[in-house]
């Protein structure tokens, strides 16, 4: 499933470091991975596209990780009636497949 998270961030100066284990997926439970990594210009918000098992993992690894330099809101994508196309411009991910 994919899942999308936006986080409001609280504390930027903590909340982009602990993130960088998100991206790299240090602590990932099986199956999760960061897709797409959107932040904000100013550092206030990010909103990430993850594949998952469970919108539950992606709650939990977010929470643990960031603990209370962000707000994290989590919702399952409707596949369905879902799309995408990489917009130009954007580099592709660094982040090692799983």
């Amino acid at each position: 499933m994919y899942v999308v998270v936006q986080h409001r961030i609280l504390n930027p100066e903590t909340a982009f470091p602990r993130g960088q284990a998100l991206i790299d997926g240090i602590g990932a439970p099986d199956g999760t991975r960061v897709l797409q990594f959107y932040p904000h210009v100013d550092g206030s918000a990010v909103t990430c596209l993850w594949e998952t098992k469970s919108v539950e993992d992606v709650q939990r690894f977010a929470d643990t990780t960031l603990g209370d330099s962000s707000i994290n809101v989590c919702y399952e994508v409707d596949s369905e009636k879902a799309f995408a196309e990489r917009p130009l411009g954007l580099r592709p991910s660094s982040a090692p497949a799983a």
